[in-house]
């Protein structure tokens, strides 16, 4: 099930298993009477939430009645934010059977916030290394006029203020002091474009730094840059990070959520604390300065994805959270 306007939708096949689902709100009883139906029909031996509101939908479904034996909750949690603590929100968690954290910095979280660890089980993210390898690139210089040959730095995200944008451009002063024809590009929408726009006039870096917004191919831009940079004060994970990797790419990141599960510090890239952008400026010029260690950290990077971060590891740690 998926909502009929959201991306999960669009991109699923239409057919008898696709069925659209549009709550209102968490406690929307209506939307979960209509899943309840569903679940009594097909008797699943798994719920699987994939968001806060799906879990609600879930436990207010099955608390209308549910097949015998009872499907099991699962809930996937994505991001390193705490719990909401009201009534309902607690009511519904307790509902869950199983938690799949999607880094351990998540499953600390949820520890923290109440739920037994014997109740999560952490699957990292899983990428289609092959598939991205295969994929097309897309000339990054070409496509932003950048002039030929310059180091493109790529960071992908929301404009929001956890992905820490804002000190990415706070650092590239910094970086064009140091490497004066680098050129830094932000992909992502959201509500802080304005100001990170605003921000780059203020540090005149017009000429350094631009914001395309959101592009469907992106992995494709992304393959013809020379560093990637995720900049987030918090983090759950961090797909970006692993999409980079698979190409290939070394990564400066941050100590931010999950992000040092997936990039090892002098191995596959560097890593600084949340939101020092002097940090940040040196850990880019580090490896903008030095090719070979740059080239040598995107391969470790690909190697680590491949092994660690790869979809079997993912579809086989999903299968057996659902075992228990």
């Amino acid at each position: 099930m998926a909502h009929p306007e959201g991306e999960l939708y669009r991109r699923a096949a239409e057919g008898p298993d696709l069925v659209p689902l549009a709550p209102m709100n968490e406690v929307d009883l209506a939307a979960a009477w209509k899943l309840s139906r569903l679940v009594r029909k097909w008797q699943p031996a798994v719920v699987h939430a994939h968001d806060p509101h799906a879990v609600a939908m879930a436990a207010l479904a099955l608390s209308f009645g549910a097949p015998v034996p009872r499907p099991q909750i699962v809930a996937s949690r994505r991001v390193d934010f705490h719990l909401q603590r009201n009534a309902f929100s607690q009511w519904k968690y307790r509902q869950v059977d199983r938690f799949i954290a999607a880094s351990g910095a998540i499953r600390d979280i949820l520890v923290h916030d109440g739920i037994p660890a014997g109740r999560i089980t952490v699957v990292h993210d899983g990428i289609d290394v092959a598939k991205i390898a295969h994929r097309e690139a897309i000339d990054l210089h070409a496509e932003y006029w950048l002039p030929h040959g310059v180091p493109a730095i790529v960071n992908v995200g929301a404009l929001v203020a956890h992905k820490g944008q804002k000190f990415l451009i706070d650092a590239m002063p910094t970086v064009l002091r140091e490497v004066p024809d680098a050129h830094l590009v932000i992909f992502g929408e959201g509500e802080l474009r304005g100001a990170l726009e605003r921000q780059v006039k203020h540090l005149s870096l017009d000429k350094h730094v631009r914001l395309p917004g959101f592009r469907e191919d992106v992995l494709s831009l992304m393959k013809s840059a020379d560093l990637f940079v995720m900049s987030s004060i918090t983090e759950g994970l961090g797909s970006a990070v692993l999409d980079a990797m698979a190409m290939g790419l070394a990564v400066v990141g941050t100590r931010a959520g999950g992000i040092p599960e997936a990039v090892v510090a002098g191995e596959t890239g560097e890593l600084v604390d949340p939101g020092d952008a002097q940090g940040l400026a040196a850990a880019m010029v580090k490896l903008l300065k030095d090719p070979e260690r740059r080239h040598a950290c995107g391969e470790a990077g690909r190697q680590r994805v491949a092994t660690r971060f790869d979809v079997d590891h993912l579809v086989e740690g999903t299968l057996s959270a659902y075992k228990g």
